[in-house]
């Protein structure tokens, strides 16, 4: 999971934080219909989910819809 590959090398968040990260990106994953694991898509995703983790965005809702926006389209 790619999510975990980065928090492996990041000790930015604690062990009650990590939970969280993960169910925005899952969540996230759903949202964009990405099912595989391999897809290089998805580590954009945990990447936008842990900058917004860093920008104190901890409630997986949040970091949820802050990773949403940062990946979408500018217009």
């Amino acid at each position: 999971m790619p999510i975990r590959l980065l928090l492996e090398h990041d000790h930015s968040f604690g062990p009650e934080d990590i939970p969280k990260l993960i169910l925005a990106f899952e969540a996230v994953l759903k949202e964009l219909n990405l099912n595989n694991r391999e897809d290089p898509a998805t580590m954009l995703v945990a990447k936008a989910i842990v900058l917004a983790a860093k920008d104190g965005h901890l409630d997986p809702k949040r970091l949820q819809e802050a990773a949403l926006k940062s990946l979408s389209p500018r217009t």
